[in-house]
């Protein structure tokens, strides 16, 4: 069965999940700030869920159409295929997001197309009472310029809840994002990879699951496991798949942090991620890491002042870990923060930046290749 499938990302992460759609061997329709459509079938369902890297849900597209009033949202809905995927007794909740368009009030939409997923079951079953006891399918409508889009979650919980981060420091950085920060300073085998303010070591984590190619989603469980159509061998093959595909590595992982609470956390999310082996965690200052004549790149994620630590000793952070990291050219460095100024503290203007959001905050990836 072929099916429209939408894969969600943090903005600025599209390119990068776009790549991963392709690898999957999978054709992209579009792609819109956040999201990207792709054309698959029931194996693309459980193959993107295990294997996106960098996407926060996968969704089944029923359809798109035009709705500027309520008519229009509830004839539109109730015309789209529902009996295809949601059987009699099956439970089908309502949420959405509404931007730039006519229709705002997110609680009236809810009901609107709630009546015409019911109207349009009952009118395919020849029922008016829905016991919705069955199988859970999660609708989720998304209005942009007066277009709403009418879709089914396949994953269930977000796709960056990987499953071994259980514990986490004050502000942690999201798994996803981390894996396309990771990705962004070109990880090689003969390179060490160092993130020497670690917190809960999600950044060296995701860095190590990348190098091992270790499936973000292979050990966790999806909404769509439940979906009738979409059978258990399915599942299964798409878990062998990941697992044969993982790898042995040279590449090696330090990460450091003040906090010896950090560390610990460190060493139990690598464990629980299988990464324990090439990731070495351990107490040091940032401002005192030394090269020791090896080739590295730093990749951090240093507070911002924000949600952890005062702005004004996050600013002197910033200065004294400008002045070291100097020190240990011709190491990269790559840091991503939300403070407008930090290249302006750090010492030096970057080679290069680029937009991220960590959650809902705007952030820059600053990269530095010539690090001197």
């Amino acid at each position: 069965m072929k099916i429209q499938l939408v894969a969600t990302c943090l903005f600025g992460l599209e390119h990068l999940l776009g790549e991963e759609i392709d690898a999957l061997g999978y054709e992209r329709i579009s792609t819109i700030d956040g999201r990207v459509t792709f054309l698959g079938d029931e194996e693309a369902v459980a193959l993107s869920n295990i294997f996106l890297r960098y996407a926060e849900r996968v969704f089944i597209k029923l359809g798109s159409f035009p709705a500027s009033t309520f008519d229009e949202l509830f004839e539109g809905t109730r015309a789209l295929p529902w009996s295809d995927f949601v059987g009699k007794n099956d439970a089908f909740p309502v949420k959405g997001h509404s931007i730039k368009s006519k229709l705002t009030s997110i609680p009236d939409c809810q009901k609107i197309v709630k009546k015409a997923v019911v109207r349009s079951l009952g009118e395919k079953y020849g029922i008016s009472i829905f016991s919705e006891e069955g199988v859970k399918y999660q609708i989720e409508f998304f209005i942009l310029n007066d277009v709403a889009t009418l879709m089914i979650d396949t994953s269930g919980v977000a796709l960056h809840k990987r499953g071994y981060r259980r514990d986490s420091n004050a502000a942690p950085i999201r798994e996803t994002l981390a894996a396309a920060i990771a990705k962004t300073s070109r990880p090689r085998e003969e390179v060490l990879l160092w993130d020497p303010m670690c917190g809960s070591g999600t950044i060296a984590i995701e860095a190590a699951m990348l190098m091992k190619n270790i499936a973000p989603g292979v050990h966790r469980h999806f909404a769509a496991e439940t979906f009738p159509f979409i059978s258990d061998s399915i599942w299964r093959s798409a878990r062998e798949e990941a697992k044969d595909g993982e790898r042995v590595t040279k590449f090696e992982v330090f990460a450091s942090d003040i906090d010896p609470d950090c560390i610990a956390l460190t060493e139990k999310n690598s464990r629980l991620a299988g990464v324990s082996d090439i990731v070495r965690p351990f107490v040091r200052d940032c401002r005192k890491i030394t090269a020791d004549g090896r080739r590295g790149t730093i990749v951090t994620n240093p507070p911002y002042g924000e949600r952890l630590g005062s702005l004004r000793s996050v600013e002197a952070l910033y200065r004294e870990i400008g002045e070291h990291f100097r020190s240990l050219a011709p190491w990269q460095v790559y840091i991503i923060t939300s403070h407008p100024s930090f290249e302006r503290l750090y010492g030096k203007r970057a080679d290069k930046v680029r937009k991220l959001y960590n959650g809902m905050i705007p952030c820059y990836l600053y990269q530095f290749f010539k690090n001197k």
